[in-house]
């Protein structure tokens, strides 16, 4: 593989993986994210995204911050493992972990999709 097809593929696959979690964002929350960055490194990919929070949720964290830390949690733990099944559809690669973090003050995400081998 020369140098200019393989950025070629580095750069189809982080269209494709950033297509998929903003689907998969929208199929959580009803809204895709404000902007994503996607980057490789290894056998992993770190995808860094800005939300939109979830307007009911804003309303509830005022009072309810644990009912709101609660339901990030559990929707998280549910967008990793969807996140994992379209990834590896998508890209043919076996996903051993899938990593995300939210702070829903910034509205900021970091999710780390681990391979089983090298990407680069």
């Amino acid at each position: 593989m020369n140098g200019t097809s393989s950025e070629i593929e580095i750069r189809t696959l982080k269209r494709d993986i950033a297509q998929v979690y903003n689907r998969v964002n929208q199929e959580f929350y009803a809204t895709g994210v404000r902007s994503q960055r996607v980057e490789i490194c290894d056998d992993r990919v770190i995808i860094f995204a800005k939300h939109k929070r979830v307007t009911a949720f804003k309303a509830l964290s005022k009072n309810f911050w644990e009912l709101t830390t609660y339901a990030d949690a559990a929707l998280i733990v549910e967008f990793k493992i969807k996140l994992k099944k379209i990834v590896e559809d998508v890209t043919g690669m076996k996903v051993i972990s899938v990593l995300k973090d939210y702070d829903p003050d910034s509205e900021d995400a970091v999710c780390v999709v681990i391979f089983e081998e090298n990407i680069i």
